[in-house]
């Protein structure tokens, strides 16, 4: 017996302009609150809004920095940093952040399903 795969469903969250390079979007995708940032190589990361430590849909709002070549967001609550390509908390490795697929099309952030 085979299992199905189920297709995977890309969403247009937003022209990749409207992300300023080193800042974050909010966007509602498949019914969860995401945050989409562009680095300052210009590369996108798509995690969860949720910051853990605050239980806040606050992360998109952070401060998006680097940590010895490492692109971080930082939470704007308590200021845990977040690698933005695994979501894995850099100060507590124990703690982390789902990510999600995300990929730009034709000039349009698209986000996909949850990695982790």
């Amino acid at each position: 017996m085979t299992a199905a795969v189920e297709p995977v469903t890309w969403v247009a969250v937003c022209p990749l302009e409207a992300v300023a390079r080193e800042s974050g979007v909010a966007a509602l995708v498949h019914g969860e609150a995401v945050a989409v940032f562009r680095d300052h190589l210009d590369e996108v990361h798509a995690l969860s809004n949720l910051d853990p430590a605050s239980g806040a849909s606050v992360l998109s709002r952070g401060i998006v920095g680097t940590r010895g070549g490492v692109p971080f967001v930082a939470s704007p609550m308590h200021k845990q940093p977040y690698r933005l390509s695994d979501g894995v908390c850099l100060d507590d490795e124990a703690v982390r952040v789902p990510t999600y697929a995300v990929r730009v099309v034709d000039g349009v952030v698209q986000v996909g399903p949850r990695r982790s």
